[in-house]
């Protein structure tokens, strides 16, 4: 249980970070390279000695480290995209809905146990995500044009989430935690670097101390996020109710850590959202143990 809390809490930072990035116009893709090397340094010192490419490259997970590698970058431009066209909230609620896919790969593919109360308490986590996410009083509204950015962005999260999962159950051994973040991270940070280098020739966006600063500051809480939570994966709760209480507290932690750091404005149906949250880990928690 101490590696979910950990993630819980490593993940709900990112979101602080986030936002920290945004109030000083910090370009985001540069800070997101500089978080996946940073997060590699992490890595290392975790790992307590230095790994060889050639070491990461032989391992049978790599190929999927590559493929999460891209799908970061992509799913975070695609979010970008989103956010440009439907808004802040269509994105929250795209990504963190994407919990569904790995739930229902780990409850069929691995064929976890599943009981009334256990569905009821999935249904209800992914009610109270949607109304804790949605900061406008209308709800979210996305143009029929628009519609295949916010799908993208929930299929691309969901699949990230599950092939970690797939992963860490097939591919990675106890031992070989650190360094298969080392190796996430790395190929994420390849692909940024290429993605950085097209951003800057053809729109000139200059790199600053500030990309620097914020890509570190994203990195650690970012590098800890994933190896705290391949641990509680492998923890004696289900992997379905580990997907389920991870997000939902980091919604439920995120909002507050809003509140509280940003001051920003809670409406009726994110209060009721909280609310359900709570009752769906309480049911999904006491349905595990």
């Amino acid at each position: 249980m101490i590696y979910l809390l950990l993630s819980i809490l490593s993940s709900s930072m990112i979101y602080v970070v986030f936002k920290l990035l945004d109030n000083f116009k910090i370009n985001t893709l540069y800070a997101i390279i500089i978080n996946y090397l940073t997060a590699c340094v992490a890595g290392v010192i975790m790992y307590k000695k230095q790994p060889s490419i050639q070491e990461i490259t032989n391992h049978s997970w790599f190929i999927g480290a590559l493929i999460l590698g891209v799908l970061f970058i992509t799913v975070f431009n695609l979010m970008a995209k989103t956010t440009q066209k439907s808004g802040l909230s269509v994105v929250s609620v795209a990504s963190k809905m994407s919990v569904a896919i790995p739930i229902v790969f780990v409850i069929f593919y691995y064929d976890e146990p599943t009981g009334i109360l256990k569905i009821v308490g999935i249904i209800l986590a992914l009610v109270a995500v949607y109304l804790a996410s949605v900061k406008t009083k209308r709800g979210i509204k996305i143009e029929k044009k628009d519609l295949i950015f916010p799908l993208l962005v929930f299929v691309g999260s969901g699949i990230i989430e599950t092939l970690i999962k797939f992963l860490e159950e097939n591919h990675v051994a106890e031992t070989d935690v650190a360094l298969f973040s080392i190796g996430l991270f790395m190929c994420a940070a390849f692909v940024g670097i290429i993605a950085g280098i097209i951003q800057f020739f053809k729109n000139k966006v200059k790199f600053t101390y500030k990309e620097l600063l914020g890509g570190i500051a994203l990195g650690i809480p970012n590098y800890y996020s994933i190896y705290f939570f391949i641990y509680a994966l492998r923890s004696s709760l289900d992997s379905s109710s580990v997907f389920i209480i991870n997000n939902v507290a980091i919604v439920m932690l995120s909002t507050f850590l809003g509140i509280i750091f940003f001051k920003e404005k809670i409406l009726r149906k994110n209060w009721i959202g909280i609310a359900l949250a709570v009752v769906s880990i309480i049911l999904v928690a006491y349905t595990t143990y």
